[in-house]
């Protein structure tokens, strides 16, 4: 029995043995091997089976290496597939390896065309767009120039249709060449000469208008352009009464306005309007909020400075379009009117309050501007514990929190109200020219004509967005801007006078103020 004890214990000791043996092994080989590929991952290394004569000499001259924020772009860091995808990068790592140490030992570098091997359709084999966007998560470093921001727009917003890559505008990039120039044959707004930041036919001049009527705007210089409704004047009952399924206090009194005649843009201002704003005049944007209110004022301004560029996407991955344009300031809206309105000569703005609600009740006098109860559509109160929602009706004119996706739509994705306008009610909140007032109907009396507030500390906003429920979709609903919160998370010092870290569904509509001559048309 003590032998049989002995022996069992030496098999133990033996089997721990060879396990730990195994063990350190196993890390001195994993090690070796982590050692080996860090070696063959640096620039020497790759060096040594490079054949091509000016491959050294270029990368030093390129702004790879030759930069003043003194970071070095290394071979793999370009020519391989970033190391967070690692069956990829050792894969493509191999390939590339192999390849290269046969070209070294059986073939004549002096039979190689270098010219050919440098044009674009040999490089783009060799550099995976995606370690681009690896190295390069902000493409607006200090002293990039408007052009370029515009351009890295555009692709952003084409890429998929554009089928192109980073190395197809920044060929030299990576290995000097004084003979390339940048962004040949692109095709991108900033990359040669023309161009904004659409593609298509570049308007001349703006739509002019002779009767009050429905138009579409063309915005000179660009290819953006954008349908507006004329909205009759007219009186309306604004408010609600508080017998109305979720009434809130700030909506009281109804009260009797008059609106003069004016003309509403059918849907929200979309990307491709927003981009051509943001081409044209891109800057420092440091121009004081308040002077570009009191430019509101005045007949012509000679300079308008527009956005900074945005932190981070600004589309949230949407897409961009004719989906709104959404995460903007109140002011950034304002400066948007500005632009608008000396680009085309007429008067541009963002809508009062009033006007904002005669246009979305389309001359009814119900809750929604279609047929329908607030405590049909909204998922609040005891009974919805119990009984779902009903969705019919409201969903073919309103993108809300139940069939938006959590995102915005296009303005096809819904029918039009009475005046032909859409997503006056959910898709995104939009600014309005008034500051907000809780007490703001109190003050405009039994009748008004024409009101506009203009004292408070935050903006009014109207119409709800894609996350709202139907209760806060009413027509007379209100709501404002929440500054300080939306720009809570915002990492820049001093914070974004131009885009909102934290609200996704804000943004705005244009109007235009007819001339007499042109109301007399009527």
């Amino acid at each position: 029995m003590r032998r049989n004890y002995y022996t069992q214990n030496a098999k133990k000791r033996r089997h721990k043995f060879v396990f730990w043996f195994g063990f350190l092994i196993g890390v001195i080989c994993f090690i070796s091997l982590y050692q080996v590929t860090v070696y063959f991952s640096t620039d020497e290394s790759c060096m040594m089976c490079h054949v091509h004569p000016h491959v050294m000499d270029s990368w030093k001259l390129s702004v790879h290496v030759n930069n003043s924020s003194g970071v070095k772009v290394h071979c793999v860091d370009c020519h391989l597939p970033p190391k967070n995808n690692t069956v990829s990068h050792y894969l493509a790592k191999a390939n590339l390896g192999i390849k290269d140490a046969w070209a070294y030992m059986v073939k004549d570098s002096a039979d190689f065309d270098w010219e050919m091997k440098s044009e674009l359709d040999h490089a783009v084999k060799y550099i995976p767009n995606e370690s681009c966007k690896e190295c390069h998560q902000n493409l607006f470093p200090a002293g990039v120039t408007d052009d370029a921001i515009t351009a890295h727009l555009y692709y952003e917003e084409n890429e998929a249709k554009l089928d192109l890559q980073c190395i197809s505008c920044h060929l030299d990039v990576g290995h000097y060449n004084p003979n390339y120039k940048h962004g040949k044959m692109t095709g991108i707004p900033g990359m040669n000469a023309g161009g904004d930041s659409n593609s298509g036919v570049i308007f001349d001049q703006a739509t002019e208008v002779t009767e009050f009527a429905d138009y579409t705007e063309q915005i000179p210089g660009t290819s953006a352009s954008f349908r507006m409704i004329a909205i009759p004047g007219g009186a309306f009952q604004m408010g609600s009464a508080e017998r109305e399924a979720f009434h809130k206090a700030d909506e009281s009194p109804v009260h009797e306005v008059a609106v003069s005649p004016f003309f509403m843009a059918e849907v929200e201002a979309t990307w491709t309007q927003y981009w051509a704003f943001y081409g044209n005049t891109m800057s420092e944007g440091r121009t004081p909020p308040e002077q570009v209110y009191a430019n509101n004022s005045k007949p012509d301004v000679d300079a308008i400075s527009g956005p900074t560029p945005p932190f981070g996407f600004p589309d949230q991955g949407w897409g961009y379009g004719d989906r709104p344009a959404i995460t903007m300031t109140h002011y950034a809206a304002e400066t948007f009117c500005q632009w608008l309105s000396k680009k085309t000569g007429k008067k541009y703005r963002l809508p009062t309050e009033a006007e904002w609600e005669y246009a979305a009740r389309g001359g009814t006098e119900t809750p929604y501007f279609f047929d329908g109860k607030p405590q049909d559509f909204s998922d609040q109160g005891f009974w919805r514990k119990f009984f779902s929602a009903k969705t019919d009706g409201i969903g073919e004119y309103v993108i809300y929190t139940k069939n938006s996706g959590n995102k915005t739509q296009e303005p096809f994705a819904v029918k039009a109200n009475p005046f032909g306008l859409k997503n006056m009610l959910g898709n995104v909140m939009e600014y309005c020219a008034d500051k907000y007032d809780p007490e703001a109907y109190a003050k405009n009396g039994e009748k008004a004509v024409n009101p506009l507030a203009t004292e408070g500390d935050e903006w009014v906003v109207r119409g709800g967005s894609y996350t709202s429920d139907a209760a806060d979709l009413r027509v007379a609903a209100r709501d404002y801007s929440h500054h300080d919160a939306w720009l809570k998370t915002d990492p820049q010092q001093p914070k974004s006078i131009w885009w909102y870290s934290d609200i996704r569904g804000i943004g705005f509509r244009v109007v235009c103020e007819p001339n007499e001559s042109i109301i007399q048309t009527k």
